[in-house]
């Protein structure tokens, strides 16, 4: 992956507010936020390079699938402990 540019952007703090709020309801960062818009902008005034990489993709990777069990080998859940019998009525 090449490196990643830095720049300094000043920002009006409403601006700045309203994106990090929309990046949260994303679950973004804010800079993947600014950066994932002017992608979508690039791309729709079909600006967007070829060549430009992926986003990197962030948070926890994707479980990996267990291989499969024969039936016999397959771990059977525990049972809840079934409730006690109540007493006979004499």
């Amino acid at each position: 992956m090449s490196e990643r540019k830095q720049i300094l952007l000043r920002l009006d703090p409403a601006v700045h507010d309203a994106l990090a709020r929309w990046a949260g309801d994303e679950l973004r960062s804010t800079t993947a936020q600014i950066e994932y818009l002017l992608r979508q902008s690039l791309a729709q005034a079909g600006r967007l390079p070829a060549n430009v990489g992926q986003l990197p993709r962030r948070g926890r990777p994707p479980k990996q699938a267990q291989p499969e069990q024969a039936p016999s080998e397959q771990v059977q859940p525990e049972q809840a402990p079934s409730e006690p019998a109540p007493p006979p009525e004499d």
